[in-house]
C-alpha cells in the first residue's frame, strides 16, 4: 500500500509540474498533442518505477508475410476501424494513446472543464459528449467524429462507459453501433487486465498488464459479440 500511496503523491506532484507546459502546447494543436501524449507516457514510466507495473500489447496472430491467418473481409484498405476498449484504469488510455496512430476519445463533457488539462484534451481534438441529452446527440456526435476520422484521427471509445473491476462484464452502450453503422466502420474490439495492477480504487500491484488487440468485426456486429470478444481475454 506504502507504493501505491507514493505514487499517487508522485502522481499529483507530476501533473501540476506539466501543467505550465500543457498552457504553452496550447498556442499549437501539434505542439499540445505532443506534450500530452508524453504527459501520459510519463504516467507510465511513473507506474513502471514506482509500483512495479509494466505492459505488453497482443494483436491478432498473422503469417509471416502479415497476411491474416483467415480471410477478413471487414478490414478496410485504408486501415481505418472504431478502436472498442475495455475500460479498468488510467493505465490503458496512457498505453492506447501512444500506441494507436493519430487517437481521439469520446469522453464525458465535464473533463473539458478541468483547468489547463480539459483545455488541453479539447485542443488535442477529443471529442465531448453530453450524456444529459441521450439520442437527440447522437447524430450531431457522428458528424464531429466522422470529421475527424476524414482527418487521418483514429476513434478510440470505450464502450461500457465507465471504468469496471476485474470480473465485471458491464452492458454496452448502443451508442458504438450507432456510430459504426452511420460510419461503415468495422469494430476493433481490444481487451485488458490493467485492472488487476492498477486498480479503480485500492492498492496497486506489481506485475505485466496486457492491452489485447482482437480480430476486427463488422459495423454489423452484435452488442453481445462485441462485449464477448472485448471480454476474451480481459480480466
Amino acid at each position: 500500500m506504502l507504493r501505491t500511496i507514493i505514487f499517487k503523491i508522485v502522481l499529483g506532484i507530476y501533473f501540476a509540474l506539466w501543467a505550465p507546459l500543457l498552457l504553452v502546447g496550447l498556442v499549437s494543436k501539434k505542439l499540445n498533442t505532443r506534450f500530452v501524449l508524453a504527459d501520459a507516457r510519463g504516467v507510465l514510466t511513473l507506474a513502471r518505477i514506482i509500483c512495479g507495473i509494466r505492459y505488453t500489447l497482443h494483436y491478432p496472430k498473422t503469417e509471416e508475410n502479415g497476411v491474416p491467418m483467415a480471410p477478413n473481409e471487414n478490414v478496410r484498405v485504408d486501415g481505418k476501424a472504431i478502436i472498442a476498449a475495455k475500460h479498468m484504469s488510467m493505465m490503458e488510455v496512457a498505453i492506447l494513446a501512444n500506441n494507436v496512430q493519430n487517437p481521439f476519445f469520446i469522453i464525458k463533457r465535464e473533463l473539458l472543464w478541468i483547468p489547463i488539462y480539459g483545455w488541453a484534451f479539447w485542443r488535442m481534438g477529443l471529442q465531448p459528449v453530453n450524456r444529459a441529452r441521450g439520442a437527440t446527440n447522437m447524430k450531431k456526435l457522428a458528424h464531429a467524429v466522422a470529421k475527424k476520422i476524414m482527418n487521418g484521427q483514429t476513434l478510440i471509445i470505450f464502450p461500457e462507459g465507465t471504468r469496471v473491476k476485474p470480473g465485471h462484464r458491464a452492458a454496452l452502450k448502443r451508442g458504438l453501433l450507432f456510430l459504426a453503422h452511420e460510419l461503415k466502420l468495422p469494430i476493433m474490439p481490444v481487451g485488458t487486465d490493467t485492472g488487476l495492477y492498477w486498480p479503480k480504487r485500492g492498492r496497486m500491484s506489481p506485475g505485466v498488464a496486457n492491452v489485447y488487440f482482437e480480430p476486427i468485426l463488422p459495423s454489423s456486429a452484435s452488442l453481445a459479440e462485441i462485449g464477448e470478444a472485448i471480454n476474451r481475454h480481459s480480466a
